[in-house]
């Protein structure tokens, strides 16, 4: 998984897997969400950031629980 902040044109993206983005959707206003060739979505960006998200500066990573082998 990647996020990125784009200051400049004020937008956050999330990219769950390194996929080929096929399709892009603004399911909602300001969130446009990206498909693979299966219909999967591999990421996810949200325009107007720093309207949208307190501090789109920080970023706070938990994992709970424990990774099953395979993963």
């Amino acid at each position: 998984m990647k996020v990125t902040y784009d200051a400049e044109v004020d937008i956050i993206r999330i990219l769950l897997s390194d996929a080929v983005i096929e399709e892009s959707d603004e399911e909602k206003p300001g969130i446009i969400l990206d498909y693979d060739r299966d219909g999967n979505i591999v990421g996810f960006e949200i325009l107007d950031a720093s309207k949208r998200v307190k501090n789109p500066l920080a970023m706070e990573y938990a994992i709970i629980g424990e990774l099953t082998a395979g993963v």
